[in-house]
């Protein structure tokens, strides 16, 4: 049995909302006890998560997320190394989230690109798009790395200009 979690935490997208399971009868499959991260989602966000009956909150239990994210957002680490909740999206979406978490920190790549590494180049790049624009780890399943093959800004369930703020803390293209 699980338990829905949930806290809100300020960065410079604006506050955050943070989705988390808990496994309830002691540490997960993998032996694991602690939150899984199913959601990250910012205000007004295109299909974002939104705050439930019957859902937790519990700020404390997304502290090391909340810290990891600062760190992110303040330029200091590079990476997350929180654990995810399974079981989200299909299978096709899955691969396509896997190939954005394969793409280096400050480093872009295009939607070809995405759908070329999961095998649905040619008419699959729509489908690609799809899948990353329902990416529910926002910032941490890094898909604001993607960008339109002529190296232009495109889609971005947060909004572009949230994109562009991410890219230019990494560096990268913005």
């Amino acid at each position: 049995m699980t338990t829905t979690v949930y806290a809100r935490v300020d960065s410079p997208l604006g506050e955050l909302l943070l989705v988390g399971e808990i496994v309830a009868d002691g540490p997960d499959a993998a032996g694991v006890a602690g939150v899984r991260l199913r959601s990250l989602s910012m205000p007004g966000q295109k299909g974002g998560a939104v705050v439930r009956d019957g859902w937790r909150h519990a700020p404390g239990a997304f502290a090391e997320v909340a810290r990891q994210l600062e760190a992110y957002f303040a330029g200091r680490s590079t990476r997350f190394d929180v654990p995810l909740a399974e079981g989200a999206g299909t299978e096709f979406q899955r691969r396509v989230w896997a190939a954005l978490e394969s793409i280096p920190y400050g480093s872009t790549v295009s939607y070809g690109e995405v759908a070329a590494r999961v095998g649905a180049s040619g008419a699959g790049v729509r489908a690609v798009g799809t899948a990353i624009g329902r990416n529910p780890l926002l910032v941490v399943r890094p898909c604001h790395r993607v960008i339109g093959a002529d190296g232009a800004l495109r889609g971005y369930a947060g909004g572009l200009e949230r994109k562009k703020l991410l890219l230019g803390i990494e560096g990268g293209a913005g």
